[in-house]
């Protein structure tokens, strides 16, 4: 599916539109985004910054800011108003993480009254197919070590841990 000019998808047992993000999602999908900041923040608050009553309007303009840029994939899943999203990018290759080019997944969501009707997977699965569409011959991302609900979506669509992040405060 390549963004901006693909058809919406559906899963017939699921009536939720996965499409591209128009700008007119973007306040659905800061609300969204803060949810995200604020569910890391209570897995570790020493580790994840805190949400502010910013946070909302802030994210939705840097996520507005990616949908101008041609590296960028930033897909809604829509039931009645938008109700998660996935957002990757992908990059070339990267000396810091020993990594060679790749389809970058940074954020995927879903509202949590939405939660349990596979959403996570029709994003995920939408936003591998784009990546992949596009070249990427990998794609990797980072989740959290105590979201262990992100960790079985993941693992059930075929990632592997690779990496460990460990953190010390001064």
């Amino acid at each position: 599916m390549a963004t901006g000019s693909c058809p919406f998808t559906q899963d017939i047992m699921n009536p939720v539109i996965i499409r591209p993000t128009e700008r007119r999602d973007l306040d659905a999908i800061g609300r969204l985004a803060a949810l995200l900041v604020d569910t890391h923040h209570a897995l570790d608050p020493q580790r994840f910054i805190a949400p502010t009553p910013d946070t909302p309007k802030g994210y939705a303009q840097y996520l507005g800011s990616q949908l101008r840029r041609g590296d960028s994939v930033l897909l809604v899943a829509e039931d009645e108003g938008v109700v998660g999203y996935a957002w990757a990018r992908m990059e070339g290759m990267d000396w810091m993480t020993l990594r060679g080019p790749a389809g970058v997944l940074n954020d995927i969501v879903v509202d949590p009254i939405a939660r349990g009707r596979g959403i996570g997977h029709q994003l995920l699965r939408a936003i591998i197919t784009e990546l992949t569409a596009r070249g990427a011959p990998r794609v990797v991302l980072s989740t959290a070590a105590r979201n262990e609900a992100a960790q079985r979506l993941f693992l059930s669509a075929g990632f592997r841990p690779t990496m460990l992040e460990m953190t010390r405060e001064s």
